[in-house]
């Protein structure tokens, strides 16, 4: 295993440092991700020449979101493959790496399904490497253009819903470029809002215990020049309260067939709040994340991750005081409740927005029609 930093130039926008990449230097192929642990400090990226770098990159969240975890997981099969490791092994690793997102097992099942299946018909590693790696990109260029898509619908039901725009957004976690092959889901459709004059202002919540809306949407949002405001999560009731709420747009990591949504932990307080205050909540999400196979929000696997990311706060650059590397905020040896995801009942979404459109109300037999619909225009 080798891995190595390399120093991104400070003047590149974000379309051009992609969240993720390929590349075939002399010495081997190498995926190339776009460090979200040092994010806004630093635009620095992390260099994978095997399975176990990408593993332990999904792990710290280095990469991190449904959509682009599918990307990572079938590229990591393909890197593999070019590699001469052992696939299979590769594939397991990389889809337990983080369990409640769908779309990392899926994109490594496409990437592997690929694998297995031109091995078996040439016998040629290098070919059945060609064909993961084939299958890696298909899976990318899907993603980035189900963004664009899933963008246009979401604007469509946000000007359906609040006639008039001046939409006020509140937004959870980080759901733009940093998440997709494309300009992202939730955040694609506040800045297709901002593109046309309707967005009056992005709230950003902070996103606790890692921070991932003050540190990876606040950045996307200043690069774009959006108009955005962060708040701590905790300060969501009373902007609600106050009138300042339209619309909360937020993304998911794995939809049950019967359209509970897991999505990072503190969405299904947001969704509480936007019900008591009549706010639409809005899910947007390609039909990837949706999951025929997990029945309801019971069945869904929520992550449960290190009590050191709450007792101690991590951010790069900081002195080390507390065991999980970063500054210690509580006592020696407090126990901490982690859970990184939380389940909203559909009963509690607006609306589901894929790029195939828009499920309203939100019902089991809407998710089924829609995937069905997805599988023709997709097959495969």
């Amino acid at each position: 295993m080798a891995d190595q930093y390399a120093q991104s130039g400070e003047d590149k926008r974000p379309a051009e440092i992609p969240a993720i990449r390929w590349e075939e230097p002399p010495e081997g192929p190498v995926l190339v991700l776009l460090d979200q642990t040092r994010l806004p400090a630093d635009e620095v990226e992390l260099v994978c020449t095997d399975a176990p770098a990408l593993v332990e990159a999904i792990r710290s969240l280095a990469v991190r979101g449904a959509p682009l975890l599918g990307i990572a997981g079938a590229y990591g099969v393909a890197l593999a493959a070019a590699r001469g490791f052992d696939v299979e092994e590769a594939a397991a690793a990389l889809e337990s790496a983080r369990p409640t997102a769908v779309n990392l097992s899926l994109g490594v099942h496409r990437a592997a399904s690929a694998h297995r299946t031109a091995l078996a018909s040439t016998g040629d590693p290098t070919a059945a490497a060609t064909a993961a790696l084939a299958a890696a990109r298909t899976v990318h260029q899907e993603d980035a253009e189900a963004s664009g898509r899933m963008a246009v619908h979401g604007l469509a039901l946000l000007d359906e819903l609040l006639p008039g725009g001046g939409h006020r957004i509140l937004t959870h976690c980080n759901t733009g470029s940093l998440v997709s092959g494309g300009e992202g889901t939730a955040f694609a459709v506040a800045l297709a809002a901002h593109r046309v004059g309707r967005l009056r202002r992005l709230w950003v919540d902070e996103t606790r215990p890692l921070l991932q809306g003050a540190r990876l949407t606040a950045y996307e949002a200043a690069r774009r020049g959006m108009a955005y405001t962060l708040l701590t999560d905790n300060a969501a009731g009373s902007l609600f309260a106050a009138g300042e709420v339209d619309a909360v747009l937020i993304g998911a990591d794995r939809i049950a067939a019967d359209g509970s949504v897991a999505n990072k932990v503190g969405s299904y307080p947001l969704a509480v709040l936007a019900r008591y205050h009549h706010v639409p909540f809005i899910v947007v999400a390609p039909v990837t994340t949706v999951d025929p196979g997990t029945p309801d929000g019971a069945s869904i696997e929520v992550e449960q991750r290190p009590g050191y990311e709450v007792t101690d706060v991590l951010a790069p650059q900081m002195p080390v005081t507390g065991v999980g590397g970063g500054i210690a905020v509580a006592p020696l040896g407090t126990q901490a409740y982690n859970p990184a995801f939380d389940v909203t009942p559909p009963e509690l979404v607006t609306a589901i927005v894929t790029e195939e459109g828009a499920v309203s109300p939100v019902t089991a037999e809407g998710l089924a029609e829609l995937c069905a619909r997805s599988r023709q225009v997709t097959p495969g």
